[in-house]
């Protein structure tokens, strides 16, 4: 009896420990993203993978113009998209719509929605 419980506790941190490994590894998932340059435009769009914009690492050129879009996986609060250091902050209401800046800081700039639960980090090169 006593060793049932035993066993029955160690499945269970097995399988605890299991989950916790395969969602860590989801949710700490990111990719990096080089924006090609269209008629002098350099061009993201962004979407939803795991409850977070993807990709969430995107390189720029700086001096270079950046249209980002928000394709039609983005839905929520991630739609109302911020760059605090570039001071923008717009609602893409539209797959449509988009932001445009011209990057003028090299360095790692976070992007995220009005809430802070979506977030991504720009990379100016």
């Amino acid at each position: 009896m006593k060793s049932s419980f035993y066993l029955i506790g160690i499945i269970v941190l097995v399988a605890i420990f299991g989950f916790v490994m395969i969602k860590g590894a989801s949710v700490g998932e990111s990719s990096v993203y080089t924006a090609p340059i269209v008629d002098g435009v350099q061009e993201v769009v962004l979407g939803v993978k795991n409850y977070n914009y993807y990709p969430n690492t995107v390189k720029v050129k700086i001096g270079i113009p950046v249209r980002i879009y928000l394709d039609s996986s983005v839905s929520g609060c991630l739609r109302d998209f911020t760059i605090r250091d570039f001071e923008i902050h717009e609602y893409l209401k539209t797959t449509e719509d988009y932001v445009e800046f011209t990057p003028t800081e090299s360095g790692r700039h976070a992007f995220a929605c009005s809430m802070n639960m979506g977030t991504g980090v720009l990379i100016v090169e």
